[in-house]
């Protein structure tokens, strides 16, 4: 079976390739590489040995995402490819919704003209906005507050529509918390353009003397520290559900043509264990600042992973400090990136 991987050069579908290919799959990816870099394809490669089949292609263009599916005669899409940052969404939605949502549109065209009616999708907890009760299930009611959110609702529900409308179609909807960690080879990794948007990139660019200081925004929050909590998961461990997600497809043993799970560890960290679990991988200090609390932050927030395990027995097997040493382990092996950025 051949698997095409839309996004599959950046942070994610990197790992996903590399724990498809380790699992016996073909897999073909294509990528604009607006926010990756094509050595991540070689390193793929090397690590498992295998050649990947990459195509420099943007899900937008329906027509050549068309060809790759005929060409390599693709089963299955796990469909990453999009624009991810919820502040750069708030600044130029129009991009969101071209990117995420036309971007989709097309995508699954292309799979309706070619025949190929399964999918795996990354969605995200920020569908669910503010908590009204923690654990958050699948259940909790959908209220996203900011554009990235909101394109990741409108995903999901094309996607509840059309599996509704032909029992042909295989929707898996995934909703990742905050993916973080890298593999443990140090080879792949977060390679953020420009200011990482998300806590762990910063801290460990602060460990490895590329910024500063950490700013804290809020030490106020009704929580243990003050700081925010967050469900973090390893990298590694998002993409194993995304193997077990796709073998529940491709055995039809699911609750439906289009179901929702949580992928998460169950837990939260606040912004300080946080920092302390770097500084113990690191043996670096971080120095954090506070700063105001920012719009649209929670106090709290982390996953009910019940459903995970109990559709495809599914569980997150790495702590936060395995999170934060082979985080730390990829920042020293590349402390600039990805080579040419």
């Amino acid at each position: 079976m051949t698997i095409l991987i839309t996004g599959g050069a950046g942070y994610i579908g990197s790992h996903c390739c590399v724990a498809f290919l380790e699992a016996g799959h073909d897999v073909v990816v294509i990528d604009n590489l607006s926010n990756a870099h094509p050595e991540c394809i070689e390193r793929i490669a090397e690590i498992t040995g295998k050649k990947v089949a990459f195509e420099e292609v943007d899900i937008r263009d329906q027509a050549a995402v068309e060809r790759v599916l005929r060409k390599h005669q693709c089963s299955a899409v796990i469909h990453f490819a999009g624009l991810k940052a919820v502040g750069e969404s708030t600044k130029d939605p129009l991009a969101y919704y071209d990117n995420n949502v036309v971007g989709t549109h097309r995508l699954l065209s292309a799979m309706s003209n070619c025949g190929v009616r399964q999918m795996i999708f990354s969605s995200s907890a920020t569908v669910y906005g503010e908590p009204q009760f923690l654990p958050i299930t699948e259940k909790h009611p959908l209220n996203a507050v900011n554009p990235y959110g909101r394109t990741k609702l409108i995903i999901e529900d094309m996607l509840r529509d059309i599996a509704t409308s032909n029992p042909a179609w295989k929707f898996s909807i995934l909703r990742y918390f905050n993916p973080v960690g890298a593999h443990k080879s140090g080879m792949i990794g977060e390679d953020p353009l420009g200011i990482p948007n998300n806590l762990m990139p910063f801290i460990a660019q602060v460990a490895a003397g590329r910024r500063e200081q950490l700013s804290v925004f809020g030490n106020d929050y009704d929580t243990r520290d003050g700081t925010g909590v967050r469900d973090y998961i390893h990298v590694v461990d998002l993409v194993a559900g995304h193997l077990r997600a796709y073998e529940a497809l491709a055995s039809r043993e699911t609750p439906s043509n289009c179901f929702v799970v949580n992928l998460g560890t169950g837990a939260g960290y606040s912004v300080l264990e946080m920092v302390s679990a770097f500084e113990r991988a690191s043996n670096k200090q971080i120095p954090c600042v506070t700063a105001p609390r920012r719009n649209g932050d929670v106090a709290e927030i982390y996953a009910d992973i019940s459903t995970a395990l109990e559709v495809f027995d599914w569980k997150a097997e790495n702590d936060l400090d395995a999170m934060c040493r082979d985080t730390w382990n990829w920042v020293c092996k590349n402390p600039r990136g990805y080579e040419g950025r």
